[in-house]
């Protein structure tokens, strides 16, 4: 036999490595810790154990992959810094512009105040409150905006598809609107109600559901303090029309039925010393927007006839003036002797009228056939029949 000489394997360079991250140092230690102490398979075959070449082919990959891809990261971490600066800047400029606007408008309506048209204007609480109010809405809806739009565009950086998430979006919105379509409705309606300035806190409104003092406004529901001390909460979405009965001035009238028979010019001098009494004393002259008139005869009936007293007052001391009044109405009337009667439908006191009763003449004991004097009177008794015994 020939011996053939097997050739020989080929002799591996050891060179110089250097680890490029410290990730593949794990991958070192256990193929270190392998080939010291290999464990037998139960197959019999020796396992495949990780040399340190392919720890350093791993490192290798995985540091070209760090190398392709952190210009992409940076950029991406960049724009995403951007877009949150912008947005945080892009709030604070449009809070602080809304701010300075509604400051201008509350100056503006103080300089106002003291003049002839400031005295038919709400109060300066009752404009604070306002502007505040409305302030406060338009900052939320003004945050609300910018930061939902930085927001998706964050989500647009990440190469993530908006187009599901909008449509998404759009249905619950539709299934929410259809679920609480009366929560919407009470919000937008408080919306305007605010920026519209239709009633304001400590304003007497009538709401048609409810009647009262405004204590409180909302976006949603409106709570009012009635006439008996009873708390009304009105959802804005059911009111259906307001009556303010505290902007601009009020309006007091007092009707006064007096007698058909007194003398006009006599009531109509009484009411005017009454009127011009009324207007320089205090503090009336103070609630008192214009003069007290005498507007003339309201109705005129057979018995009895209407005056009509009207005068302009400040809104919501309406019913003060028209009870001061009449206290001093009946008491001018008394000293004149002037008479007020009851209402439309007035009769003459009863001691003017004659008694019906007193041309007839009282009943006679004889005019009952069955009375005693009767039949003392009656000449021949009449006869009763027995009926006879069965």
């Amino acid at each position: 036999m020939t011996s053939q000489t097997l050739p020989a394997p080929p002799v591996r360079t050891v060179q110089h490595l250097e680890v490029p991250a410290v990730s593949s140092l794990p991958v070192v230690l256990m193929a270190a810790g392998a080939s010291s102490s290999p464990s037998p398979s139960p197959s019999g075959t020796a396992p495949a154990v990780p040399t340190l070449q392919d720890a350093q082919e791993s490192a290798t990959n995985a540091a070209s992959w760090v190398e392709q891809n952190w210009s992409t990261w940076l950029a991406m971490g960049l724009q995403i810094l951007l877009i949150i600066v912008v947005a945080v800047a892009l709030r604070s400029v449009v809070r602080r512009a809304i701010t300075k606007l509604i400051e201008r408008m509350a100056r503006t309506a103080q300089a106002v105040d003291g003049t002839a048209l400031g005295g038919l204007l709400v109060n300066a609480e009752r404009r604070r409150q306002r502007s505040a109010a409305i302030g406060s809405v338009l900052r939320s809806v003004a945050s609300f905006l910018i930061l939902g739009t930085a927001a998706l565009m964050v989500l647009s950086t990440f190469k993530i598809n908006l187009a599901p998430l909008l449509a998404s979006a759009g249905v619950a919105g539709v299934a929410i609107g259809f679920g609480a379509r009366n929560l919407v409705t009470d919000f937008l309606s408080g919306v305007f109600m605010i920026l519209e300035d239709q009633y304001g806190v400590g304003d007497v409104i009538d709401a048609g559901v409810a009647t009262g003092e405004v204590i409180e406004v909302g976006l949603r529901v409106t709570k009012l303090r009635g006439a008996e001390g009873e708390i009304w909460y009105v959802r804005n979405g059911e009111v259906k029309r307001i009556g303010n009965l505290s902007q601009g001035w009020a309006t007091a009238g007092v009707d006064v039925t007096v007698r058909a028979s007194e003398d006009l010019d006599k009531v109509k001098a009484t009411l005017d010393e009454v009127a011009e009494k009324t207007s320089k004393e205090e503090p009336w002259n103070e609630l008192l927007w214009g003069p007290i008139e005498v507007l003339g005869l309201d109705s005129v009936l057979i018995d009895s006839m209407v005056v009509r007293v009207s005068a302009k007052t400040m809104p919501g001391k309406s019913v003060t003036v028209e009870r001061e009044l009449r206290w001093r109405i009946k008491r001018a009337f008394d000293a004149a002797h002037i008479r007020i009667v009851g209402g439309a439908t007035a009769v003459e006191d009863v001691e003017d009228l004659p008694d019906p009763t007193a041309a007839v003449a009282a009943p006679s004991a004889f005019s009952n056939s069955d009375s005693p004097q009767s039949m003392a009177t009656t000449p021949i008794t009449t006869q009763r029949t027995v009926p006879p015994r069965k």
